[in-house]
């Protein structure tokens, strides 16, 4: 068969396909080697969903030249190598150092998709390709094609159940966090040989995905682990973006952890996979407070492994300091008259930090306080605290611990003994983070507390530590001690 399009080609043997569309070789007139998809003409979608200008996004495969022929749209595409689910079933389950390079191919892709604003919806091992020696998307738009097609609970999306996001399955709206939890599905299955959920029927998908636990993940290192859970999770704002995917990849060949941070992370793999499936054992129709629910047990998965290594880093610093357990995974360390505490994480609630009078500028799921304390000296200054919030202070949607401070307004008169000061989530830090003038003001930019990036932040608190048990903590030479201003969504 030949094709006359902007160029003709010469089609020949079917190499593929899937419920929409099948997949032939072809050669165009100069000899290049090429791939036609063939996707057949339905009531309800036009030619123009199968396309999508992606100039400039890294790891996709192109279209080469596109048409129609009788009652079927045409895509031509660079024949490609083979398919990763074809490369999963040469060599099985794949090593450390391949699942990684395959994960940051495809999250360089997304992290541009992202950008752009725009959503892949079928991501699986069927749709990314190899060719020039990278992993590839393809298929934009088939997808996208196929539910417009289709009813909205037929699910004709043909062997995408596996990967298919909770929110898919409550007929909301796929969004990049969708793309982000089939990432996360398919990160297992390259380490495991299959995905986390297998089915086998539709309505046991539905159940799995909405409410089944993950299962262990014995062979991924620690921090590759986490960063699995966290894409799993049932509530999308809760799962990282594309770029701090890509970002915590880089660093999992290159950083990995040693010594008592590596035991530690072992351990907490078990507390991060069961918060994670509790953020999915919400109903099938998520309530706003079902929303919340499953933020802050995505809050507390993730304050669970920043307290830990924070707390491993010091006392493997300094051994013989005092520690305390606290509640809800706190801790107190004493060293000389020195005592740096952290609070474990409280849920905030929607009413006190938001009100229709006076609306909030971001959203704040929990809060927890991280204070350092020694006996008042003689200018009355007896230490710091900082608030810790789970909040998408900086990005609508996407929910992450930041580090903050608090200041009084320099109009009032009394200098407060503890500077910067923490602060809960209520009124006055409302009005504090709010373009309204009140009594106290921010005083620490808003600085985001990623796992796998704390170096900076435990560094800082552990020469506090340190000048503290000295005797030389003094209060901030200024006010605020960094411009906090831009950190924050206003």
């Amino acid at each position: 068969m030949r094709l006359a399009l902007n160029e003709e080609w010469t089609v020949g043997a079917r190499i593929g396909g899937g419920g929409f569309g099948a997949v032939f070789e072809a050669e165009g007139t100069v000899g290049e080697k090429a791939a036609v998809k063939l996707v057949p003409k339905a009531p309800g979608a036009e030619r123009e969903m199968l396309f999508t200008d992606l100039d400039g996004v890294r790891n996709v495969m192109p279209v080469l030249d596109s048409g129609e022929h009788e009652d079927q749209w045409v895509l031509v595409m660079p024949r490609a190598e083979k398919s990763l689910r074809d490369h999963l079933q040469q060599h099985g389950k794949l090593p450390l150092n391949e699942t990684v390079a395959i994960l940051s191919d495809v999250a360089e892709a997304l992290a541009d998709l992202k950008d752009r604003e725009i959503v892949h919806r079928d991501l699986k091992p069927e749709n990314i390709l190899l060719l020039g020696g990278r992993w590839c998307l393809a298929d934009f738009g088939i997808a996208r094609y196929a539910e417009a097609t289709t009813a909205k609970r037929t699910f004709k999306l043909h062997g995408t159940f596996a990967y298919m996001a909770p929110e898919r399955w409550n007929n909301q709206r796929a969004t990049s966090a969708s793309d982000i939890y089939a990432l996360g599905v398919l990160a297992f299955e390259l380490l495991a040989g299959t995905p986390p959920f297998t089915g086998p029927y539709e309505h046991d998908y539905h159940d799995q995905h909405l409410h089944g636990a993950l299962p262990p993940l014995p062979t991924a290192p620690p921090l590759l682990a986490v960063l699995i859970a966290e894409c799993l999770f049932r509530a999308p704002q809760g799962r990282p973006a594309a770029g701090n995917v890509l970002a915590r990849l880089g660093q999992i060949p290159a950083a990995p952890l040693s010594g008592g941070l590596a035991a530690l992370a072992e351990a907490n793999q078990g507390a991060v996979a069961r918060r994670a499936e509790a953020d999915r054992r919400a109903s099938a129709h998520a309530t706003e407070a079902d929303r919340r629910k499953a933020l802050f047990e995505a809050a507390m998965a993730s304050f669970s492994f920043i307290a830990e290594a924070f707390l491993t880093a010091l006392t493997t610093a300094a051994p013989s300091g005092e520690v305390r357990k606290g509640d809800q995974g706190g801790w107190t360390v004493r060293i000389n008259d020195a005592q740096l505490t952290l609070s474990g994480p409280r849920e905030t609630a929607s009413e006190v930090w938001g009100t229709t009078s006076a609306p909030a500028p971001f959203d704040v799921i929990a809060s927890a306080t991280l204070s350092l304390k020694v006996p008042t000296n003689h200018h009355g200054y007896d230490g710091r605290s900082h608030s810790l919030w789970y909040a998408d202070a900086q990005t609508t949607d996407q929910y992450q611990w930041f580090e903050t401070a608090f200041m009084d307004t320099p109009l009032r008169p009394v200098r407060g003994t503890t500077e910067p000061f923490a602060l809960d989530p209520h009124h006055e830090s409302r009005t504090a983070v709010s373009p309204t003038i009140g009594m106290q003001q921010v005083a620490w930019p808003f600085i985001p507390l990623a796992i796998g990036e704390l170096d900076e932040f435990i560094g800082r608190w552990a020469a506090w530590l340190a000048q503290a048990a000295n005797g030389r903590l003094a209060h901030p030479s200024q006010m605020p001690e960094r411009n906090p201003h831009g950190s924050w969504r206003r």
